[in-house]
This record gives structure tokens, C-alpha cells and sequence, in this order.
């Protein structure tokens, strides 16, 4: 075993004396031990409110990707519907149903005031056999123009001073954008 330390002498002693005793001190302790598990459970405490944080950005972002992902489907639905109706063929079906004719031959004005070409009339359809057309029923765009219920082809508009039918339909518009 080991032997007992001799008692110091002179400097040694004083030394000694000055510094603290080398028996277990738990009350230096206490303070470092509760600074250190104050710490650590305040560590855990914000990264509990961090993941909590996250976890909530997580949640929102995944609901606003849903939605960006359904409106934009919508959008698109809603593009392919303009486009379908922007088709020429379309349009001349819907132009139809509101009662516009094709225009005659156009004629142009110069800057000096002179007009270049023979304009002529637009000539309407010939009037429908039922006197209230349905609105979800187009008219076949082939047989417009062709011959009147009677046999005769129709060449001019009717006149709206004779045709009472002819003053309350709307002067033909063309379509614009």
C-alpha cells in the first residue's frame, strides 16, 4: 500500500494551507450541476418548438402545392374552352346563331379619300321554317343560303321597312377582341 504523506514544512505548508481541502464538496456542485441540466432541458425544449415549426411550414406547403396544382388544371380546362370557341369554325357556327351573315366584297379606302373595289350588300339567310328557333339548336351552316323553304334562293336582305322581323334583330357585328 501506500504511505502516509509526511507533514509539509515551511512553504509547503503555508501553500497547503491556502488552498481548499481536497474532500468531496458538493455544494460547488450543486450550482454546475443545475446550470448544465437547466441547459440541456432548455436545448430540448426549443428544438421541440423548432420541429413543431417546421412540421406546421411542412403541412401549409403541401396544401398550397394542392391548390396551385388544382388551379392550374382549372386554368387549363378553362384555356382548352376558350380555345375550342376561338376556332373559326366555331365562331362562324356561333356568329350564325346570332343571326350575322357573311359580309359582301370589301372595299377600301385610300389616304386621299378615293375608294379602291366594289363594295356590295352582306345577303342574309334565308328566314328559318319555325318562328322561334331553340337556343341549344345551331343551324346547319351547308344549308344556309342555298334555297328558301319555297324552292327560291334568296340574293338580297330582307327590307326593314316591309319585315317588321328584320327591325328588331341587331345589325350584324363582327366578332373583336
Amino acid at each position: 500500500m501506500s504511505r502516509p504523506a509526511a507533514p509539509l514544512k515551511g512553504r509547503a505548508a503555508r501553500l497547503a494551507r491556502l488552498m481548499p481541502s481536497t474532500g468531496p464538496s458538493t455544494a460547488a456542485r450543486t450550482p454546475f450541476v443545475l446550470l448544465v441540466v437547466l441547459l440541456l432541458g432548455g436545448g430540448l425544449i426549443t428544438l421541440l418548438l423548432l420541429n413543431s415549426a417546421l412540421n406546421e411550414g411542412s403541412f401549409r406547403l403541401s396544401e398550397l402545392k394542392r391548390d396551385t396544382t388544382e388551379l392550374t388544371d382549372e386554368q387549363q380546362a378553362l384555356q382548352r374552352d376558350v380555345d375550342s370557341r376561338s376556332q373559326p369554325d366555331a365562331l362562324e357556327r356561333r356568329a350564325r346563331e346570332l343571326g350575322m351573315v357573311p359580309g359582301g366584297a370589301p372595299a377600301f379606302l385610300n389616304p386621299d379619300g378615293t375608294v379602291r373595289g366594289n363594295p356590295t350588300e352582306a345577303t342574309a339567310p334565308p328566314p328559318s321554317p319555325s318562328p322561334t328557333p331553340s337556343p341549344s339548336a345551331a343551324p346547319d351552316p351547308d344549308a344556309s343560303g342555298s334555297a328558301s323553304p319555297s324552292g327560291s334562293v334568296s340574293a338580297t336582305e330582307p327590307d326593314p321597312a316591309t319585315d317588321p322581323a328584320a327591325e328588331s334583330s341587331p345589325p350584324p357585328t363582327s366578332p373583336g377582341r
